[in-house]
């Protein structure tokens, strides 16, 4: 009887803990822009960025699928990537040349864009 009592406090309990979990962050969409990228979460994310040796590095509190893709910058092209890592969700831009980039993430009908601006070193 005690046993019964203790299975079902804890089915209970991991019934309660798992409607009030909250969401899992996912990146939705990578959309190419003018000399960037806008990325597009169901809910902001935690969010390093660095610039390495000419490279955008950023790493994102996330789940995702893998991508890839390039964009132009002044008529020259940059690729970038989406990939997992242990810590999360890594995006990287690589050009040929050395790249500098600003980001900011701000809420857009209903969800969280990240803007990614790039300009040349």
């Amino acid at each position: 009887m005690l046993f019964s009592l203790a299975l079902f406090g804890l089915l209970v309990g991991m019934m309660i803990g798992r409607l009030t979990a909250p969401e899992p962050r996912v990146l939705e969409q990578v959309e190419v822009v003018e000399a960037g990228l806008n990325l597009w979460f169901n809910e902001a994310p935690q969010l390093h960025g660095e610039q390495v040796d000419g490279t955008l590095a950023l790493l994102f509190d996330a789940e995702g699928k893998t991508q890839k893709g390039q964009l132009q910058l002044a008529g020259k092209p940059v690729t970038w990537r989406v990939q997992h890592s242990d810590k999360g969700l890594l995006v990287t831009l690589v050009a040929a040349r050395a790249l500098r980039g600003d980001w900011v993430g701000d809420a857009a009908q209903g969800r969280w864009r990240v803007q990614v601006r790039l300009h040349e070193e």
